[in-house]
């Protein structure tokens, strides 16, 4: 079968090159269009009754309102959501624009949420259609008093091919919305390797849908050639002088930053999924964008600590790729224990190890192949998957996997998490200089599906977990037979969409994050204001209420995300408040505005419905950090994690505690403060994640991933499992009247 599907997906190829695909966009489906937008807003008083609600939960003189909302959006207008839209995947098929404007308002009911589709597929029209889309989103509700808030905005999606040029992915979020603040295109990433965000040539994707052909396919070619015949725009021209209809790309954060203040608009960079070692190659870390080369503190003042994709706010000391003297990267040794690690690397060997000897080698043979098998996959990096044939997903254990962080994202990367960043220097000018960003969550969805954490069901439409259908054929490179001996990647075939180790990261997709900020008011500019002075949080997904503030001597009360000077003990006080519980279903305006074939379309006849009671807040941990005083200072030592725990009594009504930290005075350095508001465990879709059985070591033998044993997967599983949902507050930075490191007043 896989024999015959290569043979015509080559015959058809051998066809295009002679100028059967010349006949462009009439050869294929249909354009995918923005969506139609329901006009109709959130009743008012349902928009009361929520601040109620809130309110009377918030510290007593609090004037400021939190308000929900999700900073990371995708439609099937990037070509990776197109991806997973398609029967091939068992997708829903096109969820464009309208569908996130919809869902915003009447699904998971959100304050706000911005639109952030892959600017590497956004074409000219595209673009058009989804600024026109977010204009309708705002013009259903008045601007001043408003329902939902929908800002517009992109990712610029940078994928390296090595550790040294890595900067990864981050969502640019625009103020405004009239043409004065607009920008005339995205600005996309150029990614060192070349290529888009899904590896394949265009022509296989195309002949891969005429050989389904099916009309989503189809449609899908057509997408392919749209985004394919945008010119590039020429380089070292200034942004206003470029055509509007040509792609314009940069390969550095510098070169982003420079054509941003090049429009001169304002605009927030969100840098996210950092730790997520799908995009992020071994090695990676913070080190090239701490300082002022590939950083604009001006912009890039918030970090997405949570979404979908996992967690990347801990720092841990395990290495996934070691350099030795000469400089070389080598596979380093696992470590045992629940708080251990198992490269990825050391896996392959131990795989090739364990069949050479099965097959009847001698043992200094095999061990010979084991070394082979890790260099294999250390070359191979985040692709070193490939080098070992005939896997499955429980040959790898938990290798490459974060096992005591919360909900990691897969293939752990900690060096590139919140926390090494904001303690990690650049000592490389006159003085060092540290990086400061507020934290927040989102959901990084990919079927235009803001908040979908608001209730734990429809793992196979909330989450990114996809399988491949039962009839597809072979595209990720699986019915090779199992081998004795590992292979370079350029021994492998090139077999579509083998790129990434999907059938693993399907067991580490959850529901998303949510970003929570302290507001004057639900219109665009209080909103704004709140992300920009960093007066934000994020949650796993669950609206819990948090306030976290500095209290000084002269009766100054300083939020999350304030920096400050200080002479004295710094003093602290949080209160944190459980989510609402929820009610099956959806309520009486979601139904009424959508009706029932949209509300199962796109709520799966769920919604935000919350009930009266609230979850409990079981403890608050503080986290102490101190930033480097020398380039050589060990990260570990300066992250305390926890600090501080202080339990709470369960009360409905939340959790309010005071503290001081009586040691910064005398320890003459800088310290960062945030807290983290834990609530009572509750399931959670992929709360287990790759749920390993561990022995008596604290080492993984055994996997129940949730796709189930066999590959062809029955994906509606939700997988569901307890863990303790949390809100992380953003830092507190607190400087020395003398600072040795980075000296900064308030913010």
């Amino acid at each position: 079968m896989r024999t015959r599907i290569l043979a015509v997906l080559a015959g058809f190829l051998l066809l295009a090159s002679m100028g059967i695909y010349a006949l462009g966009r009439g050869a294929f489906g249909s354009h995918e269009g923005p969506g139609e937008i329901t006009s109709v807003p959130i009743p008012a008083g349902v928009i009361e009754r929520r601040a109620t609600k809130n309110a009377e939960a918030a510290p007593g003189g609090t004037a400021k309102q939190i308000l929900f909302g999700d900073l990371h959006v995708h439609t099937t207008f990037s070509s990776d959501a197109f991806v997973m839209s398609l029967p091939l995947v068992s997708g829903e098929g096109a969820h464009p624009p309208a569908d996130a404007c919809d869902f915003a308002r009447f699904c998971s009911a959100l304050d706000f949420w911005s639109i952030n589709d892959h600017a590497e597929s956004l074409t000219p029209e595209h673009w058009r259609e989804t600024i026109e889309s977010i204009r309708q989103c705002n013009a259903v509700a008045s601007p001043d008093d408003p329902d939902v808030t929908a800002f517009l905005g992109w990712e610029w999606s940078q994928d390296g091919t090595t550790a040294k040029n890595h900067f990864g992915h981050k969502n640019v979020v625009l103020r405004d919305l009239d043409d004065a603040g607009i920008f005339a295109r995205p600005i996309a990433s150029a990614h060192p390797g070349g290529g888009d965000i899904v590896d394949v040539p265009p022509l296989a994707r195309a002949g891969l849908a005429l050989l389904l052909r099916d009309q989503r396919t189809m449609d899908f070619a057509r997408f392919l050639h749209e985004t394919s015949t945008v010119p590039p725009c020429a380089s070292g021209v200034p942004v206003r002088d470029l055509s509007a209809s040509c792609k314009e790309t940069t390969e550095t954060p510098r070169d982003l930053f420079a054509k941003l203040d090049d429009w001169d608009f304002e605009s927030i960079v969100i840098p996210h999924g950092t730790s997520w070692g799908n995009t992020s190659p071994p090695g990676s870390t913070w080190d090239a964008q701490i300082g002022p080369t590939n950083n604009d503190p001006n912009r890039q003042t918030l970090v997405e600590v949570y979404s979908g994709h996992g967690s990347s706010e801990e720092y841990r000391d395990f290495l996934d790729v070691e350099i030795d003297q000469n400089g070389d990267e080598v596979c380093p040794a696992p470590r045992s224990g629940l708080a251990g690690y198992l490269p990825n690397c050391w896996r392959a060997g131990q795989i090739i190890l364990d069949r050479c000897l099965a097959s009847g080698e001698e043992t200094d043979e095999c061990e010979q192949r084991a070394l082979v098998a890790r260099q294999n996959h250390v070359a191979g990096s985040k692709t070193g998957f490939r080098t070992v044939q005939g896997t499955s997903v429980q040959d790898w254990l938990d290798s490459g996997q974060c096992r005591d962080c919360f909900l990691p994202a897969f293939d752990y990367r900690p060096r590139m998490s919140a926390q090494y960043m904001l303690v990690r220097k650049n000592f490389e000018g006159d003085a060092p200089v540290a990086t400061r960003m507020g934290f927040i969550a989102s959901s990084d969805n990919h079927t235009a599906r803001p908040g979908t954490g608001y209730k734990e069901l429809n793992r196979s439409e909330m989450t990114e977990s996809k399988g491949t259908r039962a009839d597809a054929p072979d595209l990720l490179n699986n019915e090779n037979p199992p081998v004795p001996c590992s292979v370079s990647l350029d021994e492998q075939p090139q077999v579509p969409f083998a790129t990434r180790d999907v059938e693993r990261m399907s067991s580490f997709f959850t529901t998303g994050g949510l970003v929570a900020v302290h507001a004057t008011g639900r219109g665009r500019s209080e909103i704004w204001h709140g992300l920009k002075r960093r007066e934000v949080y994020g949650t796993s997904g669950d609206r819990i209420l948090l306030w976290f503030d500095l209290l000084t001597n002269q009766g100054d009360v300083l939020p999350m995300g304030s920096e400050v000077l200080l002479h004295e003990t710094p003093r602290f006080r949080v209160r944190a408040v459980g989510a609402l519980d929820q009610k099956p279903g959806c309520p009486d305006f979601a139904v009424d505005a959508l009706g029932d074939e949209r509300l199962y379309d796109l709520c799966r006849n769920e919604c935000y419905h919350p009930a009266d009671e609230r979850k409990q807040i079981t403890r608050i941990e503080v986290v102490r950090m101190r930033p480097q005083v020398r380039d050589d200072e060990p990260i570990r030592q300066l992250i305390e994690d926890p600090w501080l725990t202080v339990p709470c009594e369960g009360a409905p009504d939340g959790c309010v505690a005071e503290f001081h930290d009586p040691d910064f005075v005398a320890s003459a350095r800088d310290a960062i403060y945030y807290v983290r508001a834990i609530q009572e465990p509750s399931p959670a879709v992929n709360g287990g994640a790759l749920r390993c059985t561990y022995d008596s070591d604290g080492n993984c033998i055994s996997l129940d991933p949730c796709h189930g044993e066999d590959e062809k997967t029955d994906y509606q599983d939700d997988c569901l499992s307890d863990v303790e949902e949390r809100a992380w507050s953003s830092p507190i930075w607190v400087d020395q009247p003398v600072s040795v490191g980075l000296e900064r007043t308030a913010g």
